[in-house]
């Protein structure tokens, strides 16, 4: 983070959210201390229709530095949920005899094994950089997957139910919610689902009707337990039925990441949410990372380079922060640079919660450390174990074994962080076991800690680790120094 010589380095004025908290992580304390969730997961979706741009890129790292974060904080384990939005529209046309737009999802044009590899092409490297930084695993979910889980098609149905209470939040303009249920031949669908129309809904489920372009009248039936017929929900709606379906889970609470742009749209989602009568403690969580806005104040935008060419690309724009595969450099330093960034902008909570230009953010990008970033898994620790590693005294450490030490393995790298210090070591053994007594049967007290008995020593790492936490198991790590301690 900043110290008090670097604050020039970013400069961000208060706001009412920022005024509210003192660190970042702390938007989601009430919630947390409300739900008492088992673990946390931080949940983003991105449409996958070609290469993201250093906005998708920004809120992707947010929410992996902030399952970091909250892993720390409130002692919970924290998970990445990756929703790769397959059903973004690949094509459009217009029936020539009713000027109906219809249009093909990117899922049913390309097939389940072409959307795997551009999620492989564009996502998959990069996710498994930052997941090693931030020592935070993670998931990949396609809409496709998630629109045929019983959850959301339960949830789906329910909301039909109250269709009359929600459509107006939904659809403002006109109260046409869209429901768009592909064509079974074709997989094409109506756009704005205005000649869709649900015709029955009862115990058994919804049957909707539809006509295609080219097939004519088709009937469609939606029920918990099939995974068909394909649902293809608009923004909103889709939103609101992932939501409710995440919200039912009391041991998980979901946090939404949103671009800063979302915050707009939200209002309209949580109208319905309200319409529906969700428990407050259903309603979900979100946090909105920074806009990233070109030199005239827009959110820098993909769609309208491609409506209007590269002539409205204004002269801040380096082609990698459109398609950050023409980064100059590895997945990694890419992914370096931007976890250095997010830090920065997460270390107070004027600068996280605010909008900058592509000039600024290039600013702050070429103001980052150039020396080589050693990879490593970071902990905190207290200041007498802390300097019991730095002097080579202390050669096992004791975790629990949640998410984030799955990937731990002798030759890994650990860095110790304590009061402004830092100790880099090397993992000599992984060692697990079911709990603490079990691993003081097999390990040596001492190697732990050399100035404390093993029941001195069990008391203190309980009143670290509560009994929940125990129970996800106890992980003994080997280490030896890396490097003189700085």
């Amino acid at each position: 983070m900043m110290t008090s010589s670097e604050t020039s380095l970013l400069l961000s004025p208060n706001s009412v959210l920022a005024n509210a908290l003192l660190r970042s992580i702390d938007l989601l304390r009430p919630r947390v201390l409300a739900n008492r969730p088992a673990r946390i997961e931080f949940v983003v979706g991105t449409q996958i229709n070609g290469a993201p741009h250093l906005g998708t890129n920004l809120v992707q790292t947010s929410a992996f530095l902030l399952a970091k974060l909250a892993r720390r904080e409130f002692s919970i384990d924290t998970s990445v949920r990756f929703g790769a939005l397959d059903n973004a529209p690949y094509d459009v046309v217009l029936d020539p005899e009713t000027h109906t737009a219809y249009q093909q999802t990117y899922f049913h044009a390309l097939g389940k094994d072409q959307i795997g590899a551009l999620i492989g092409t564009y996502y998959r490297a990069f996710f498994n950089s930052v997941s090693q930084a931030t020592d935070t695993v993670y998931a990949v979910e396609t809409y496709t997957d998630q629109q045929a889980t019983p959850a959301f098609r339960a949830e789906f149905l329910r909301s039909l139910e109250h269709l009359e209470d929600i459509r107006w939040w939904l659809a403002p303009s006109h109260g046409t919610v869209h429901v768009r249920i592909p064509c079974p031949q074709c997989g094409w669908a109506q756009k704005r689902a205005d000649r869709t129309k649900l015709a029955r809904l009862d115990e058994d489920g919804a049957t909707f009707t539809a006509v295609c372009f080219d097939h004519g009248a088709y009937e469609a039936h939606v029920d918990p337990e099939d995974d068909q017929p394909y649902l293809d929900l608009a923004t909103l709606y889709r939103n609101l039925v992932k939501e409710r379906a995440g919200g039912r889970d009391e041991s998980t609470l979901q946090v939404m990441m949103k671009g800063g742009d979302w915050a707009f749209g939200c209002q309209l989602v949580d109208g319905a949410l309200g319409a529906l009568g969700t428990p407050a403690r259903q309603m979900p969580i979100r946090v909105f990372t920074p806009q990233v806005l070109a030199p005239t104040g827009a959110k820098l935008s993909k769609s309208l380079l491609r409506e209007h060419g590269r002539g409205v690309l204004p002269a801040d724009v380096e082609p990698w922060m459109l398609d950050t595969t023409a980064w100059p450099g590895t997945i990694d330093n890419y992914v370096d640079a931007l976890v250095w960034l997010v830090s920065e902008l997460l270390g107070d909570p004027k600068h996280f919660f605010r909008s900058f230009t592509v000039k600024e953010l290039g600013r702050l990008m070429t103001a980052r450390p150039t020396e080589p970033l050693i990879r490593a898994h970071e902990m905190g620790i207290y200041k007498r174990y802390f300097d019991l590693i730095a002097t080579g005294r202390k050669t096992t450490e004791i975790r629990v074994n949640d998410s984030s030490r799955k990937n731990i393995k002798p030759g890994s790298l650990i860095r110790f962080r304590c009061q402004g210090q830092e100790v880099l070591t090397r993992v000599t053994r992984v060692a697990r076991y079911i709990d603490f007594e079990a691993m003081f049967d097999s390990e040596s007290v001492a190697s732990v800690n050399p100035l404390a008995t093993r029941e001195e020593q069990l008391a203190n790492i309980r009143q670290i680790y509560p009994p929940e936490r125990e129970a996800l198991g106890v992980v003994a790590i080997g280490i030896e120094l890396a490097e003189s301690p700085r």
